[in-house]
């Protein structure tokens, strides 16, 4: 199993040069809690999440550092904090040192990273562009689909996948349909969210009806968009 196998592929993504209002809007409207910044050619080269938005002169909550840390750090601290807070580009905010994983890397590498950055969420490039995301909720689907005594996936399981999700992808009229897709030994899972019942049924039916498909089980969960909460990356 690689990375490739575990991600997300549909990933919600946001230009630097976008404003701080259309991150915190498409957060709120795709159900996720951060996301990666691209460039017009698809490198990563950043992450803005919540809690790059957190601290803002709009809501009173610009950070105040007392005089003396300010002039121990030269002036950089204070400095930081007023951009964080009054800046009005994604690439003023974003977190610009960004941990990449190659799509052929293995779940050890991807979980090493998380443990040593203190991350939730890596994003999966191909040859420097991305192509999809592991989160931590990846990982654990990905172990729920497992059972000990479960055999190795065969061989023709990624290429069965692909095809799902190509499947899948014309018939996902809302965003949020699926988030992630795991074959096993052809028996598909299906997981994320989606804002109605046939909307789910119709990812089902789609996944059903690719060949060599033996069995399809669908996670996805209803959920009402103006209920919806947090990313589960």
């Amino acid at each position: 199993m690689k990375a490739v196998d575990l991600m997300t592929p549909r990933v919600i993504t946001i230009g630097p040069d976008a404003t701080i209002a259309d991150a915190a809007r498409k957060m709120l409207e795709n159900n996720i809690s951060g996301m990666p910044v691209v460039d017009a050619a698809g490198k990563v080269v950043g992450i803005i999440s919540e809690g790059d938005l957190l601290r803002r002169v709009e809501l009173g909550t610009e950070r105040h550092r007392s005089w003396w840390l300010g002039m121990v750090s030269g002036g950089t601290l204070p400095a930081e904090d007023f951009i964080k807070s009054h800046a009005r580009k994604v690439a003023d905010v974003m977190t610009s040192h960004v941990t990449t994983v190659d799509e052929n890397a293995t779940p050890e590498d991807v979980v090493r990273l998380m443990e040593t950055r203190r991350i939730k969420r890596v994003p999966v490039v191909r040859q420097g562009a991305l192509v999809g995301i592991v989160s931590r909720a990846n990982l654990l689907r990905a172990l729920a689909s497992v059972a000990p005594d479960t055999p190795a996936a065969a061989p023709d399981d990624r290429a069965l996948r692909e095809r799902v999700a190509a499947a899948v992808r014309e018939v996902s009229w809302d965003s949020r349909s699926h988030d992630a897709i795991v074959v096993r030994n052809g028996v598909v899972q299906l997981w994320g969210f989606a804002s109605s019942g046939s909307q789910r049924d119709a990812v089902r039916v789609a996944a059903e009806g690719v060949p060599g498909v033996k069995a399809v089980e669908n996670n996805i969960q209803v959920v009402d968009a103006a209920e919806s909460g947090a990313w589960g990356l």
